[in-house]
């Protein structure tokens, strides 16, 4: 079960052109594409006459013309052809899909389309400031459940055995965490004083010495994380503190699209607060992030195996907490969602 009114990243934007992109989402096959206005359209991908992917037809225009008879689409789902007869069935139509671009990425709207609001979009805040830098998108699929993910980006202990040579540093596997729910998801963060910065961040920071660290670990509903990782002189970092001039700011978007109970595709994003124009920083960090994230990859496949074959039950430890009260939550909202639209 999924939370379908809900904003979902479905592709990069430069992976949807004027071409056919058969994507699944949430256990939906859709096609993509572009109009010759150049706006993402995304249809059912299945000709209501013999359900044949409509992505294994043509784009004509802004038209989608099935490769089996014929019968053409337009961006509404609407049927505006039938070349093997006079009449175009009244039943010929497909599903048609709200979709927009935002952020360098497609989103989609999976649920009722009438509720299809762009301005709940997440915001990243300082895009367009030229003080920051944010990295080019990059994805990767992974085969296993979205929560699965969601559950690690909500975890920022994992750091210190799966990303040793890159995040892992003094205080990530034994400092207290705090959680905190919020309208629309949950922060699990924490913050580590008077330690060395890890080896990622030791180039990046723009002072030498101990650091004050804070690891702010969100997800908001039903699957975007926001990692946000600030590194302070020692003794300047804090919840009270206010964050100058001297720190260093990153910040991780990552967005967990489920493609189906097995699984997911992650894209992501990343955000910093120094050096705009050194594109050979941003390689680094582009380069630094994919590593990261196929290790984490490599643990949470292995981990959907695991548990989908497990011959005796797993455990929870304290520092599952704030997933397991993300997944709570999240099934509440889902479970609401189904009794709305059972009264529909």
């Amino acid at each position: 079960m999924y939370l379908r009114n809900a904003w979902y990243v479905a592709a990069l934007s430069g992976e949807v052109g004027r071409h056919l992109k058969p994507l699944r989402i949430l256990g939906e096959d859709i096609v993509f594409y572009r109009t010759l206005a150049g706006g993402p359209a995304a249809l059912e991908d299945a000709c209501p006459h013999r359900k044949l992917p409509l992505s294994k037809g043509s784009l004509r225009g802004d038209e989608v013309e099935c490769g089996y008879h014929g019968l053409t689409f337009n961006c509404a789902g609407n049927c505006v052809a039938a070349p093997t007869q006079d009449r175009i069935p009244p039943s010929a139509t497909v599903r048609s899909y709200p979709v927009t671009d935002k952020w360098g990425l497609v989103w989609i709207w999976m649920g009722n389309p009438d509720l299809a609001d762009e301005a709940k979009i997440l915001n990243i805040e300082n895009y367009d400031n030229p003080e920051w830098k944010i990295t080019a998108g990059d994805a990767l699929t992974c085969e296993c459940h979205y929560l699965y993910l969601s559950d690690n980006l909500l975890d920022p202990s994992h750091v210190a055995w799966v990303h040793r040579t890159s995040f892992a540093a003094p205080g990530t596997d034994i400092t207290p965490l705090e959680t905190r729910e919020t309208d629309d998801g949950l922060i699990v963060s924490r913050w580590i004083y008077d330690c060395k910065p890890p080896p990622f961040y030791t180039p990046l920071v723009k002072f030498r010495g101990n650091c004050d660290r804070l690891q702010h670990y969100e997800v908001r509903y039903p699957s975007i994380a926001i990692n946000k990782s600030v590194f302070s002189p020692a003794g300047e970092g804090g919840p009270d503190m206010p964050i100058t001039g001297k720190s260093y700011i990153m910040i991780s978007y990552n967005f967990l699209t489920p493609v189906d109970e097995n699984v997911t595709r992650y894209h992501w994003l990343q955000h910093r607060n120094t050096d705009p124009d050194n594109e050979e920083v941003t390689r680094t960090i582009a380069q630094g992030a994919r590593k990261a994230f196929l290790e984490d990859r490599d643990i949470l496949e292995a981990v959907h195996r695991g548990i989908a074959n497990e011959t005796s039950r797993h455990i929870n430890l304290g520092l599952d907490a704030g997933s397991l009260q993300f997944r709570r939550m999240l099934d509440k909202m889902i479970a609401m969602e189904q009794a709305e639209f059972r009264k529909i």
